[in-house]
C-alpha cells in the first residue's frame, strides 16, 4: 500500500477514535513529515486522502482540522412489504448492463467487481501460471464431481473462520457462487413453488428465480438490521414458503452485517416454519471489522442452512472458484451440480489451494478490506457533496457497493442518455427487485481504485439528477434546489 495511505490510514483511526477532536487542529505537514519520516508530499496526499472521506477540512493560511460537525447522510428508508408472491421481472436490464460492459474505458461504477490489479493477488497469478505449465493432460480430465480435495481440505479450514465447521467431504466446489445459489434452489423449490427474499437483493438471485420458474416473496430489510424478521414471520404463516433466501453479512446491495441476535431469531423463524435457508456469504470474508463475524451456519443446530459462497468477490470473478456448505441437502445438491455444468475446472481450484495453504489470503483481506473502507468513505463524501440535499447513503459494513435513494418520484432511468454518452455505468436500483421495486435508487461500486475520472462521474451524475429534479419546477423552489445540487 502506498506511503501516504498508510498515514492516512493511521490518521483516520486517530480521528474517529477521537484523539482529534472535532474542531482541533492537527499537526503542520512538516511536523508530521518528522515524526513519520515521509516526505512532505506525502503528509499532504494523506492529508487530502483525508478531506476527501470527510474527516478533514483545509483551512487557507491555517492548517488541516477536524471538522467541528460530521453529520451522518440519511440512510435508506426501508421498503414496503409485499402482500403476495410475484413472478421475478424480465432479464432485460440485466442483459444491458451486461452490454454496456463493452463500451471502450467505461468509468465502471455499476458491477459488483472486485480491484483485481491488487498487488497482493500476484502469488495467485504466479501459481495459475505454474499449474498451466505444469500440470500435463490430467488437467484435461474431468476432476472429482465435489471439487478437488485440496480446495476442499483449505475450505474446511476457512470454514472455522466464519464459525461453523465443514469437513472437506461435507462441501461441494461450484463454478463461483451463482451456481451454488441456483444448485440450492433446485434442489429445494419446484416451478410453482415460493421463496422468501430479502428485499432488496442480489439481481442474480433473482434471475435464478426467475429461471427455475419459482415466485418470489419481497420481505423488506432495514439498512443497519437486515431482514425484518417480523414481516418474515407473517410471511411464513401465510404462505407454503419453501426456502428463505438471504445475505446476512455485508449484504449486496445494502451492506448492512445482521446483528448475531437478529441471526438467532432469524434461525429460530426458520426451524419453528421448518423452512430451509439459502445464505450467500459472498462477501463474509470483506467485512471491515474483526474478528469476522459469524456465518448464519455457524447457528445452524440441524443442517438447514445451505451456505453458499465464492471467491469471485475477495479474489477474482474470472476464477469461477465457489463452494456451498448444504448440510442435510448434500445429495439433493451434488444431483443439481451433476446435472447443471458437472465437475468444475481443476486448474484454478489448483491454484486456488496454493494460494490459501500459503498463507497469502489473510494478507490480501486486510489489504483489500482497508481499500475497500477508504474508498466507501471517500465515495460517501462525493455523493454527499454532488448530489441533491435528501439524498439517502447507505454505510456499508463490509464489500465494496453504495446503495443509493433519491426521491422517490426520481426515476434513474432518466438518467441513461447522460450514463451512455460519457460511458458511466451504474446498476439501476429496480434490478435488485422481483417486482421492479426501486426505481429511485442505484447502486454504486467503489472497489477499484479511484481516478480523476470517478469523482468526475459522480459530480456529473449529481449535476443531471439536480437537472431533472428541477425540470417541472419554477420560483423560489427551484433555486433552493439549484443550489443543493451545484
Amino acid at each position: 500500500m502506498s506511503r501516504y495511505l498508510n498515514l492516512a490510514d493511521t490518521l483516520g483511526r486517530r480521528i474517529e477514535q477521537g484523539l482529534y477532536a472535532a474542531g482541533s487542529r492537527l499537526p503542520s505537514v512538516r511536523d508530521l513529515s518528522a515524526e513519520y519520516g515521509v516526505s512532505l508530499t506525502t503528509v499532504q496526499q494523506a492529508y487530502r486522502w483525508l478531506e476527501m472521506s470527510g474527516l478533514l477540512e483545509a483551512r487557507p493560511r491555517s492548517g488541516w482540522y477536524v471538522p467541528m460537525t460530521r453529520s451522518a447522510s440519511a440512510l435508506p428508508r426501508m421498503g414496503k412489504p409485499t402482500l403476495r408472491p410475484i413472478d421475478v421481472s424480465e432479464w432485460g436490464q440485466i442483459q444491458d448492463l451486461l452490454d454496456l460492459e463493452r463500451e471502450e474505458q467505461p468509468v465502471q461504477l455499476g458491477r459488483g467487481m472486485p480491484d483485481v490489479e491488487s498487488p497482493s493477488l500476484r502469488p495467485l497469478q504466479a501459481a495459475l501460471a505454474r499449474e498451466g505449465r505444469h500440470a500435463g493432460i490430467a488437467s484435461l480430465h474431468y476432476s472429482d464431481m465435489q471439487g478437488v480435495p485440496a480446495l476442499r481440505e483449505q475450505l474446511s479450514r476457512l470454514a472455522l473462520d466464519a464459525g461453523y465447521q465443514a469437513a472437506p467431504d461435507s462441501l461441494i466446489v461450484t463454478s463461483g457462487c451463482q451456481e451454488a445459489l441456483s444448485c440450492a434452489v433446485r434442489a429445494l423449490c419446484a416451478p410453482g413453488d415460493i421463496v422468501a427474499i430479502a428485499s432488496p437483493s442480489y439481481h442474480g438471485m433473482m434471475q435464478i428465480l426467475k429461471e427455475t420458474d419459482v415466485q418470489a416473496f419481497e420481505i423488506p430489510s432495514d439498512p443497519v438490521q437486515g431482514i425484518s424478521l417480523e414481516a418474515l414471520e407473517l410471511a411464513l404463516d401465510r404462505w407454503p414458503v419453501k426456502a428463505i433466501l438471504v445475505i446476512p453479512n455485508a449484504s449486496n446491495p445494502l451492506g448492512y452485517t445482521m446483528p448475531e441476535h437478529r441471526k438467532r431469531g432469524l434461525i429460530r423463524l426458520a426451524q419453528r416454519f421448518d423452512v430451509p435457508i439459502i445464505e450467500d456469504d459472498i462477501y463474509g470474508d470483506l467485512v471491515y471489522g474483526w474478528p469476522r463475524p459469524h456465518a448464519l451456519k455457524a447457528l445452524d443446530e440441524d443442517g438447514r442452512v445451505l451456505l453458499c459462497s465464492s471467491f469471485s468477490k475477495t479474489l477474482a470473478p474470472g476464477l469461477r472458484v465457489g463452494w456451498i456448505a448444504p448440510g442435510r441437502y448434500f445429495d439433493k445438491v451434488l444431483r443439481m451440480k451433476y446435472t447443471g455444468s458437472g465437475p468444475t475446472a481443476p486448474l484454478p481450484q489448483i491454484a486456488v489451494a496454493e494460494f490459501l495453504q500459503k498463507g497469502h489470503y489473510p494478507a490480501h483481506l486486510r489489504r483489500m478490506r482497508r481499500q475497500y473502507q477508504r474508498q466507501r468513505d471517500v465515495m460517501t463524501e462525493w455523493v454527499r457533496r454532488a448530489f441533491p440535499e435528501g439524498t439517502r447513503i447507505s454505510h456499508p459494513q463490509g464489500g465494496f457497493t453504495l446503495w443509493i435513494e433519491l426521491p422517490e418520484s426520481f426515476d434513474t432511468h432518466a438518467l441513461d442518455p447522460m450514463l451512455r454518452k460519457n460511458g458511466i455505468l451504474i446498476a439501476h436500483g429496480d434490478i435488485f427487485s422481483a417486482a421492479g421495486k426501486y426505481r429511485n435508487c442505484m447502486r454504486l461500486s467503489h472497489a477499484a481504485v479511484f481516478t480523476p475520472r470517478t469523482e468526475w462521474a459522480i459530480r456529473a451524475m449529481g449535476a443531471a439528477i439536480g437537472e431533472l429534479l428541477d425540470a417541472p419546477l419554477s420560483g423560489p423552489r427551484h433555486a433552493e434546489t439549484q443550489t443543493s445540487a451545484s
